[in-house]
Protein backbone atom coordinates (compact mmCIF):
# COMPACT_ATOMS: atom_id res chain seq x y z
CA UNK A 1 0.00 0.00 0.00
CA UNK A 2 1.64 3.36 -0.80
CA UNK A 3 1.98 5.99 1.64
CA UNK A 4 3.66 9.35 1.79
CA UNK A 5 7.36 10.53 2.45
CA UNK A 6 7.71 13.96 3.68
CA UNK A 7 11.04 15.88 4.01
CA UNK A 8 11.60 18.82 6.00
CA UNK A 9 14.42 21.71 5.89
CA UNK A 10 16.46 20.97 9.81
CA UNK A 11 17.38 24.33 9.98
CA UNK A 12 13.78 25.94 8.91
CA UNK A 13 11.21 23.38 9.85
CA UNK A 14 9.40 24.12 6.84
CA UNK A 15 8.44 21.06 4.33
CA UNK A 16 10.67 20.81 0.85
CA UNK A 17 9.40 17.94 -0.34
CA UNK A 18 6.49 15.01 -0.48
CA UNK A 19 6.13 12.15 -2.64
CA UNK A 20 4.88 8.27 -2.37
CA UNK A 21 6.42 5.54 -1.62
CA UNK A 22 7.46 3.35 -4.58
CA UNK A 23 6.87 -0.46 -5.92
CA UNK A 24 9.43 -2.59 -5.07
CA UNK A 25 8.47 -5.44 -7.48
CA UNK A 26 7.85 -2.72 -10.52
CA UNK A 27 11.43 -1.53 -9.60
CA UNK A 28 12.84 -4.95 -9.56
CA UNK A 29 10.98 -6.42 -12.96
CA UNK A 30 12.10 -3.03 -14.60
CA UNK A 31 15.78 -3.42 -13.77
CA UNK A 32 15.78 -7.15 -14.98
CA UNK A 33 14.27 -6.41 -18.19
CA UNK A 34 16.94 -3.21 -18.75
CA UNK A 35 19.88 -5.48 -17.35
CA UNK A 36 20.70 -7.71 -20.43
CA UNK A 37 21.42 -4.47 -22.63
CA UNK A 38 23.04 -2.72 -20.05
CA UNK A 39 25.43 -5.10 -19.22
CA UNK A 40 26.16 -5.81 -23.27
CA UNK A 41 27.40 -1.89 -23.83
CA UNK A 42 30.79 -1.73 -24.21
CA UNK A 43 32.40 -0.51 -21.35
CA UNK A 44 33.07 2.75 -23.34
CA UNK A 45 30.17 3.19 -23.14
CA UNK A 46 29.03 3.30 -20.27
CA UNK A 47 31.84 5.22 -19.42
CA UNK A 48 30.91 7.88 -21.93
CA UNK A 49 27.56 7.89 -20.16
CA UNK A 50 29.16 8.63 -16.44
CA UNK A 51 31.19 11.03 -17.97
CA UNK A 52 27.80 12.76 -19.43
CA UNK A 53 27.05 12.49 -15.70
CA UNK A 54 29.65 14.36 -14.38
CA UNK A 55 28.89 17.33 -16.61
CA UNK A 56 25.40 17.40 -15.77
CA UNK A 57 26.15 17.29 -12.32
CA UNK A 58 28.68 20.27 -13.08
CA UNK A 59 25.66 22.49 -14.59
CA UNK A 60 23.76 21.74 -11.96
CA UNK A 61 26.34 22.26 -9.13
CA UNK A 62 25.28 25.27 -7.43
CA UNK A 63 21.19 24.50 -7.15
CA UNK A 64 22.48 21.06 -6.15
CA UNK A 65 24.58 22.18 -3.41
CA UNK A 66 21.47 24.54 -1.91
CA UNK A 67 19.44 21.22 -2.14
CA UNK A 68 21.55 19.61 -0.58
CA UNK A 69 22.49 22.20 2.32
CA UNK A 70 18.37 22.55 2.69
CA UNK A 71 17.70 19.30 3.09
CA UNK A 72 20.57 18.18 5.48
CA UNK A 73 20.76 21.69 7.38
CA UNK A 74 24.94 21.52 6.32
CA UNK A 75 26.67 24.46 5.46
CA UNK A 76 26.46 25.80 2.02
CA UNK A 77 30.57 25.26 1.85
CA UNK A 78 30.23 21.60 2.51
CA UNK A 79 27.32 21.12 0.73
CA UNK A 80 29.52 22.28 -2.38
CA UNK A 81 32.09 19.88 -1.30
CA UNK A 82 29.96 16.96 -1.60
CA UNK A 83 28.68 18.23 -5.00
CA UNK A 84 32.44 18.12 -6.09
CA UNK A 85 32.74 14.58 -4.80
CA UNK A 86 30.06 13.57 -6.84
CA UNK A 87 31.75 15.27 -9.79
CA UNK A 88 35.13 13.83 -9.04
CA UNK A 89 33.85 10.43 -8.28
CA UNK A 90 33.55 9.79 -12.13
CA UNK A 91 37.33 9.49 -13.24
CA UNK A 92 38.30 7.95 -9.99
CA UNK A 93 35.71 5.09 -10.61
CA UNK A 94 37.26 4.71 -14.16
CA UNK A 95 40.52 4.68 -12.78
CA UNK A 96 39.82 2.21 -10.27
CA UNK A 97 37.89 -0.14 -12.52
CA UNK A 98 40.66 -0.18 -14.59
CA UNK A 99 43.35 -1.24 -11.86
CA UNK A 100 40.68 -3.45 -9.87
CA UNK A 101 39.13 -5.38 -12.37
CA UNK A 102 41.73 -5.55 -15.53
CA UNK A 103 41.25 -7.84 -17.97
CA UNK A 104 44.23 -11.00 -17.59
CA UNK A 105 45.08 -13.57 -20.80
CA UNK A 106 47.86 -15.82 -20.22
CA UNK A 107 49.21 -18.69 -22.80
CA UNK A 108 47.47 -22.45 -21.78
CA UNK A 109 48.92 -25.50 -23.27
CA UNK A 110 48.25 -26.43 -26.65
CA UNK A 111 48.86 -22.93 -27.89
CA UNK A 112 44.89 -21.74 -26.10
CA UNK A 113 44.79 -19.14 -23.84
CA UNK A 114 43.85 -18.66 -19.75
CA UNK A 115 41.70 -15.59 -19.16
CA UNK A 116 40.16 -13.93 -16.45
CA UNK A 117 37.29 -11.40 -17.28
CA UNK A 118 35.11 -9.75 -15.04
CA UNK A 119 31.43 -9.72 -15.01
CA UNK A 120 28.47 -7.76 -13.58
CA UNK A 121 26.46 -9.09 -10.32
CA UNK A 122 22.91 -8.08 -12.15
CA UNK A 123 20.43 -6.02 -10.03
CA UNK A 124 22.09 -3.93 -7.26
CA UNK A 125 20.29 -2.50 -4.25
CA UNK A 126 22.11 1.09 -2.91
CA UNK A 127 20.73 1.97 0.39
CA UNK A 128 22.15 5.78 1.21
CA UNK A 129 22.04 7.46 4.41
CA UNK A 130 20.92 11.17 5.35
CA UNK A 131 24.40 12.66 5.88
CA UNK A 132 26.03 12.32 2.69
CA UNK A 133 22.95 11.98 1.03
CA UNK A 134 24.62 12.21 -2.78
CA UNK A 135 28.13 11.79 -2.69
CA UNK A 136 27.99 7.96 -0.42
CA UNK A 137 25.05 6.14 -2.26
CA UNK A 138 26.83 8.05 -5.68
CA UNK A 139 30.50 5.95 -4.41
CA UNK A 140 28.13 2.67 -4.99
CA UNK A 141 26.15 4.09 -8.49
CA UNK A 142 28.75 4.95 -10.22
CA UNK A 143 31.14 2.14 -9.73
CA UNK A 144 28.07 -0.41 -9.91
CA UNK A 145 27.14 1.37 -13.64
CA UNK A 146 30.25 1.02 -14.99
CA UNK A 147 30.52 -2.58 -14.36
CA UNK A 148 27.23 -3.15 -15.91
CA UNK A 149 24.99 -3.76 -13.08
CA UNK A 150 21.36 -2.06 -12.77
CA UNK A 151 20.89 0.14 -9.47
CA UNK A 152 17.68 0.56 -7.71
CA UNK A 153 18.40 3.60 -4.87
CA UNK A 154 16.68 4.09 -2.27
CA UNK A 155 17.46 7.17 -0.25
CA UNK A 156 17.38 7.97 3.22
CA UNK A 157 13.38 8.62 3.87
CA UNK A 158 15.03 11.62 5.54
CA UNK A 159 16.77 12.78 2.40
CA UNK A 160 14.54 11.95 -0.36
CA UNK A 161 15.18 15.08 -2.38
CA UNK A 162 18.61 15.02 -2.93
CA UNK A 163 18.29 11.51 -4.28
CA UNK A 164 15.41 12.15 -6.57
CA UNK A 165 17.77 15.04 -7.97
CA UNK A 166 21.04 13.02 -8.54
CA UNK A 167 19.12 9.89 -10.56
CA UNK A 168 17.22 12.54 -12.52
CA UNK A 169 20.73 13.64 -13.39
CA UNK A 170 21.73 10.13 -14.63
CA UNK A 171 18.97 9.73 -16.60
CA UNK A 172 19.42 13.71 -18.13
CA UNK A 173 22.68 12.18 -19.05
CA UNK A 174 21.13 9.61 -21.51
CA UNK A 175 21.69 6.21 -18.68
CA UNK A 176 18.44 4.79 -19.41
CA UNK A 177 15.49 4.83 -16.80
CA UNK A 178 15.21 1.18 -15.99
CA UNK A 179 19.15 1.24 -15.24
CA UNK A 180 19.22 3.63 -12.55
CA UNK A 181 15.76 3.83 -10.56
CA UNK A 182 14.72 5.75 -7.76
CA UNK A 183 12.69 4.03 -4.91
CA UNK A 184 10.90 6.03 -2.22
CA UNK A 185 10.41 4.46 0.98
CA UNK A 186 11.01 3.86 4.31
CA UNK A 187 12.54 0.85 6.34
CA UNK A 188 9.33 -1.08 5.03
CA UNK A 189 10.68 -0.64 1.75
CA UNK A 190 14.46 -0.92 1.87
CA UNK A 191 13.41 -4.71 3.97
CA UNK A 192 11.59 -5.81 0.96
CA UNK A 193 14.46 -4.30 -1.50
CA UNK A 194 17.20 -6.06 0.27
CA UNK A 195 15.46 -9.75 0.79
CA UNK A 196 14.39 -9.39 -3.00
CA UNK A 197 15.07 -12.90 -5.29
CA UNK A 198 15.42 -10.27 -8.00
CA UNK A 199 17.64 -8.47 -6.50
CA UNK A 200 22.08 -9.61 -6.71
CA UNK A 201 23.41 -7.20 -4.60
CA UNK A 202 22.58 -5.15 -1.46
CA UNK A 203 25.73 -2.33 -0.91
CA UNK A 204 24.48 -0.55 2.18
CA UNK A 205 25.83 3.06 3.91
CA UNK A 206 23.95 3.65 7.32
CA UNK A 207 23.80 2.41 11.12
CA UNK A 208 25.58 -0.62 12.34
CA UNK A 209 21.83 -1.77 14.09
CA UNK A 210 20.48 -1.13 10.11
CA UNK A 211 23.85 -2.96 8.43
CA UNK A 212 23.69 -6.01 11.24
CA UNK A 213 19.65 -6.83 10.30
CA UNK A 214 20.81 -6.64 6.84
CA UNK A 215 23.29 -9.47 7.41
CA UNK A 216 20.80 -11.24 9.05
CA UNK A 217 18.25 -11.49 6.36
CA UNK A 218 21.10 -12.68 3.82
CA UNK A 219 22.89 -15.19 5.87
CA UNK A 220 21.21 -17.98 4.09
CA UNK A 221 21.75 -16.37 0.80
CA UNK A 222 25.44 -16.11 -0.11
CA UNK A 223 25.14 -15.79 -3.62
CA UNK A 224 24.12 -12.16 -3.13
CA UNK A 225 27.15 -9.33 -3.01
CA UNK A 226 26.83 -7.90 -0.01
CA UNK A 227 28.89 -4.98 1.10
CA UNK A 228 28.21 -2.99 4.78
CA UNK A 229 29.27 0.72 5.93
CA UNK A 230 28.31 1.30 8.89
CA UNK A 231 30.04 3.49 11.14
CA UNK A 232 32.29 4.00 13.71
CA UNK A 233 32.78 4.70 17.15
CA UNK A 234 36.04 6.21 16.43
CA UNK A 235 39.22 7.15 18.54
CA UNK A 236 41.40 10.18 18.04
CA UNK A 237 44.87 9.59 20.20
CA UNK A 238 46.95 12.96 21.31
CA UNK A 239 50.83 12.08 22.21
CA UNK A 240 53.49 14.50 23.08
CA UNK A 241 53.24 17.56 20.71
CA UNK A 242 54.17 20.73 21.57
CA UNK A 243 51.87 22.14 18.42
CA UNK A 244 48.01 22.07 20.62
CA UNK A 245 46.59 24.72 18.57
CA UNK A 246 46.92 22.35 15.61
CA UNK A 247 46.39 19.85 17.69
CA UNK A 248 42.87 21.14 18.69
CA UNK A 249 42.09 22.12 15.32
CA UNK A 250 42.34 18.60 13.87
CA UNK A 251 40.33 17.25 17.14
CA UNK A 252 37.55 19.85 16.50
CA UNK A 253 37.68 18.79 12.61
CA UNK A 254 37.55 15.42 13.36
CA UNK A 255 34.60 15.93 16.22
CA UNK A 256 32.55 18.54 14.88
CA UNK A 257 32.51 18.90 11.27
CA UNK A 258 29.19 17.92 9.63
CA UNK A 259 27.40 18.05 13.05
CA UNK A 260 29.68 15.24 14.05
CA UNK A 261 27.55 13.09 11.55
CA UNK A 262 30.62 11.66 10.25
CA UNK A 263 31.08 7.69 10.07
CA UNK A 264 34.67 9.07 10.11
CA UNK A 265 33.74 11.56 13.25
CA UNK A 266 35.97 11.51 16.08
CA UNK A 267 33.89 10.15 19.15
CA UNK A 268 36.95 9.13 21.35
CA UNK A 269 39.44 11.67 22.85
CA UNK A 270 42.41 9.70 24.46
CA UNK A 271 45.38 11.83 26.02
CA UNK A 272 47.87 11.63 27.65
CA UNK A 273 47.77 12.80 30.98
CA UNK A 274 50.73 15.64 30.82
CA UNK A 275 49.26 16.81 27.74
CA UNK A 276 45.48 16.83 29.41
CA UNK A 277 44.81 20.40 30.83
CA UNK A 278 46.75 22.12 28.19
CA UNK A 279 44.77 20.66 24.93
CA UNK A 280 41.62 20.54 27.12
CA UNK A 281 42.04 24.38 27.77
CA UNK A 282 42.67 24.63 23.72
CA UNK A 283 39.76 22.83 22.95
CA UNK A 284 37.35 24.55 25.26
CA UNK A 285 38.09 27.84 23.84
CA UNK A 286 38.05 26.80 19.83
CA UNK A 287 34.64 25.11 19.90
CA UNK A 288 33.23 27.88 22.37
CA UNK A 289 34.31 29.94 19.12
CA UNK A 290 33.22 27.64 16.19
CA UNK A 291 29.96 29.00 14.91
CA UNK A 292 26.87 26.62 14.63
CA UNK A 293 23.96 28.58 12.02
CA UNK A 294 21.86 27.79 9.41
CA UNK A 295 23.23 26.77 5.88
CA UNK A 296 23.36 30.14 3.99
CA UNK A 297 24.11 32.41 7.53
CA UNK A 298 26.55 35.13 7.08
CA UNK A 299 28.93 34.75 8.41
CA UNK A 300 29.41 31.07 7.56
CA UNK A 301 28.86 28.53 9.95
CA UNK A 302 31.13 25.57 10.82
CA UNK A 303 28.47 23.61 11.55
CA UNK A 304 24.76 23.26 11.10
CA UNK A 305 22.00 21.44 12.51
CA UNK A 306 21.96 17.81 13.11
CA UNK A 307 19.35 16.12 10.73
CA UNK A 308 15.92 16.71 13.12
CA UNK A 309 14.90 17.14 16.29
CA UNK A 310 14.59 13.25 17.18
CA UNK A 311 17.89 12.76 16.88
CA UNK A 312 18.87 15.96 19.09
CA UNK A 313 16.73 15.01 21.61
CA UNK A 314 18.26 11.35 21.58
CA UNK A 315 21.78 12.90 21.41
CA UNK A 316 20.75 15.16 24.59
CA UNK A 317 19.49 11.60 26.16
CA UNK A 318 23.08 10.53 25.63
CA UNK A 319 24.81 13.28 26.73
CA UNK A 320 22.49 13.61 29.77
CA UNK A 321 23.72 9.60 30.56
CA UNK A 322 27.19 10.00 30.50
CA UNK A 323 27.46 12.61 32.87
CA UNK A 324 24.67 10.23 34.94
CA UNK A 325 27.22 7.82 35.09
CA UNK A 326 30.24 9.39 35.78
CA UNK A 327 31.23 11.52 33.27
CA UNK A 328 32.30 14.72 33.79
CA UNK A 329 31.15 17.62 31.71
CA UNK A 330 33.45 19.87 30.29
CA UNK A 331 31.29 21.51 27.52
CA UNK A 332 27.48 20.94 27.52
CA UNK A 333 25.39 19.91 24.70
CA UNK A 334 22.62 22.39 24.65
CA UNK A 335 19.91 23.09 22.19
CA UNK A 336 21.02 26.66 20.64
CA UNK A 337 16.83 27.53 19.65
CA UNK A 338 14.19 26.21 21.19
CA UNK A 339 12.65 23.55 18.83
CA UNK A 340 14.61 23.41 16.25
CA UNK A 341 18.11 20.94 16.18
CA UNK A 342 20.95 23.25 16.57
CA UNK A 343 22.95 21.65 19.32
CA UNK A 344 26.30 22.92 20.70
CA UNK A 345 29.67 20.93 20.14
CA UNK A 346 30.05 19.24 23.73
CA UNK A 347 33.02 17.70 25.74
CA UNK A 348 32.62 15.09 28.01
CA UNK A 349 35.36 13.07 30.39
CA UNK A 350 34.57 9.74 30.49
CA UNK A 351 37.68 8.45 32.32
CA UNK A 352 36.33 7.63 35.74
CA UNK A 353 32.77 5.90 33.66
CA UNK A 354 33.14 2.38 34.87
CA UNK A 355 31.35 1.20 31.71
CA UNK A 356 31.49 3.23 28.86
CA UNK A 357 29.08 3.01 26.30
CA UNK A 358 30.39 1.54 22.84
CA UNK A 359 27.97 3.25 20.78
CA UNK A 360 28.34 5.75 17.40
CA UNK A 361 26.41 8.71 19.24
CA UNK A 362 26.04 10.41 15.87
CA UNK A 363 26.41 13.81 16.58
CA UNK A 364 28.39 16.52 18.26
CA UNK A 365 29.66 14.90 21.86
CA UNK A 366 33.47 13.98 22.19
CA UNK A 367 34.26 11.53 24.80
CA UNK A 368 37.73 12.31 26.94
CA UNK A 369 39.39 9.40 28.32
CA UNK A 370 43.15 10.17 30.34
CA UNK A 371 45.84 7.67 30.04
CA UNK A 372 49.41 7.67 31.11
CA UNK A 373 51.24 5.15 28.43
CA UNK A 374 50.95 4.86 24.52
CA UNK A 375 50.05 0.82 25.15
CA UNK A 376 47.34 2.33 27.52
CA UNK A 377 45.72 4.75 24.42
CA UNK A 378 46.46 2.04 22.07
CA UNK A 379 44.38 -0.24 24.24
CA UNK A 380 41.77 2.33 24.89
CA UNK A 381 41.51 2.98 21.39
CA UNK A 382 40.74 -0.67 20.70
CA UNK A 383 37.87 -0.97 23.44
CA UNK A 384 34.88 -0.83 20.79
CA UNK A 385 33.26 -3.44 18.72
CA UNK A 386 34.01 -0.60 15.85
CA UNK A 387 36.74 -0.30 13.67
CA UNK A 388 36.22 2.44 10.97
CA UNK A 389 38.89 5.36 11.45
CA UNK A 390 41.62 6.14 14.28
CA UNK A 391 44.13 8.92 14.35
CA UNK A 392 47.18 9.91 15.82
CA UNK A 393 48.23 12.96 16.64
CA UNK A 394 51.63 14.23 17.63
CA UNK A 395 53.89 10.96 18.56
CA UNK A 396 57.45 9.71 16.95
CA UNK A 397 57.70 8.05 13.77
CA UNK A 398 58.22 4.79 16.26
CA UNK A 399 54.83 5.76 17.78
CA UNK A 400 53.16 5.98 14.63
CA UNK A 401 54.60 2.57 13.87
CA UNK A 402 53.48 1.26 17.04
CA UNK A 403 50.09 2.59 16.54
CA UNK A 404 49.33 1.34 13.08
CA UNK A 405 50.61 -1.77 13.89
CA UNK A 406 48.53 -2.59 16.74
CA UNK A 407 45.38 -0.44 16.18
CA UNK A 408 41.91 -1.76 15.20
CA UNK A 409 41.26 0.53 12.03
CA UNK A 410 40.67 0.04 8.28
CA UNK A 411 41.34 3.99 8.31
CA UNK A 412 44.70 4.76 10.74
CA UNK A 413 45.80 8.59 9.86
CA UNK A 414 49.23 10.50 11.36
CA UNK A 415 48.41 14.00 12.30
CA UNK A 416 45.27 13.86 9.94
CA UNK A 417 41.34 14.52 11.28
CA UNK A 418 39.82 10.77 11.32
CA UNK A 419 37.34 12.61 8.80
CA UNK A 420 37.96 13.33 5.15
CA UNK A 421 38.94 10.68 4.02
CA UNK A 422 39.81 10.14 -0.23
CA UNK A 423 38.05 8.54 -2.68
CA UNK A 424 41.56 7.22 -4.09
CA UNK A 425 41.74 5.18 -1.58
CA UNK A 426 39.61 2.27 0.03
CA UNK A 427 36.78 2.98 2.61
CA UNK A 428 35.88 0.82 5.32
CA UNK A 429 36.44 -0.84 8.27
CA UNK A 430 36.04 -4.20 10.28
CA UNK A 431 34.34 -5.12 13.25
CA UNK A 432 30.77 -3.53 13.10
CA UNK A 433 31.78 -0.96 11.04
CA UNK A 434 31.61 -3.10 7.65
CA UNK A 435 32.11 -6.53 6.38
CA UNK A 436 35.90 -6.36 4.51
CA UNK A 437 34.28 -4.89 1.38
CA UNK A 438 35.52 -1.26 1.21
CA UNK A 439 34.30 1.50 -0.73
CA UNK A 440 35.51 4.29 -2.59
CA UNK A 441 38.74 3.21 -4.83
CA UNK A 442 37.53 -0.75 -3.87
CA UNK A 443 34.15 0.31 -4.91
CA UNK A 444 34.83 -1.91 -8.33
CA UNK A 445 35.91 -4.96 -6.13
CA UNK A 446 32.19 -5.78 -5.05
CA UNK A 447 30.82 -4.45 -8.27
CA UNK A 448 31.58 -7.16 -10.70
CA UNK A 449 33.12 -11.19 -10.16
CA UNK A 450 36.24 -12.47 -11.68
CA UNK A 451 35.75 -15.01 -14.20
CA UNK A 452 38.19 -17.69 -15.46
CA UNK A 453 38.19 -19.16 -18.87
CA UNK A 454 40.77 -21.26 -20.85
CA UNK A 455 40.15 -21.20 -24.57
CA UNK A 456 41.30 -22.27 -28.28
CA UNK A 457 39.85 -20.97 -31.76
CA UNK A 458 39.10 -24.65 -32.37
CA UNK A 459 38.42 -27.91 -30.41
CA UNK A 460 42.16 -30.10 -29.45
CA UNK A 461 41.82 -33.23 -27.55
CA UNK A 462 42.99 -36.63 -26.94
CA UNK A 463 42.62 -39.08 -24.28
CA UNK A 464 45.67 -40.85 -23.94
CA UNK A 465 45.29 -43.51 -21.18
CA UNK A 466 42.29 -45.74 -20.01
CA UNK A 467 41.27 -46.98 -23.62
CA UNK A 468 40.34 -50.19 -24.58
CA UNK A 469 42.64 -51.24 -27.75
Amino acid sequence: MSSEIVSFEPATGEELWRGQTGDVEEAVATARRAWADWASKPLANRIELMRRFANEMRKAADDFAELIARETGKPLWEARTEVDAVINKVEISVRAYAERTPQRTLDNALQGKASVRHKPHGVMAVLGPYNFPAHLPNGHIVPALIAGNCVIFKPSEKTPAVGQALVAAFHEAGVPAGVVQLLIGARDEGEALVKHPGVDGVLFTGSAQAGIAINRKLAANPGKIVALEMGGNNPIVLWDTPLLDDAAALIAQSAYTTAGQRCTAARRLIVRDTQYDAILDKLKTLTGRLIVDEPFADPAPFMGPVIDNQTADGLMESFVYLITHGGKAIRHLTKKVEGKPFLTPAIVDVTDMEQRPDVELFGPILQVVKVSTLDEAIAEANRTRFGLSASLIGGSPADYNRFWANIRAGIVNWNRPTNGASSSQPFGGIGLSGNHRPAAFYAADYCAYPVASTEMDQPRANIGVGLEE
